[in-house]
C-alpha cells in the first residue's frame, strides 16, 4: 500500500486508481448516489491516517471501499474523538479499535 504525505494526495491517488465515488457514513451504513450500503455489502480495501499538525483532533482517516456489486470510492472520517456517532458494527467494520 503506497504512503501519503496528506489526506489530499491520498484521495487523489485513489481516485487515480479507480475510488471515483464519494461514500457518506450513516450509522450503520454507508450511502453513495442515493444507494445505501448495509455493513455486508462493502468492504475496506485499503486505508490512511492522517494527524494534524497543531491539533490533535485534527486527526482524520481516508479509507479505500468497494462495494459487493464494484462501487469502488473514498470515505473521509475523523478518528478519535472525532469518530462519534457510529454504531459499534460501524466501528468494528472500519477498524477504529485496531487504528
Amino acid at each position: 500500500m503506497k504512503a501519503y504525505d496528506t489526506l489530499s494526495g491520498a484521495i487523489n491517488g485513489m481516485r487515480e486508481r479507480g475510488f471515483t465515488v464519494d461514500f457518506n457514513l450513516q450509522e450503520n451504513c454507508l450511502v453513495c448516489h442515493g444507494d445505501k450500503f448495509d455493513l455486508k455489502d462493502f468492504e475496506i480495501v485499503e486505508f490512511h491516517r492522517f494527524e494534524g499538525d497543531s491539533n490533535p483532533s485534527d486527526e482524520s482517516i481516508v479509507y479505500g471501499i468497494e462495494s459487493v456489486n464494484g462501487v469502488k470510492g473514498v470515505l473521509v472520517s475523523g478518528y478519535g474523538i472525532s469518530a462519534e456517532g457510529i454504531s459499534a458494527e460501524m466501528a468494528k467494520k472500519l477498524r477504529f479499535s485496531d487504528l
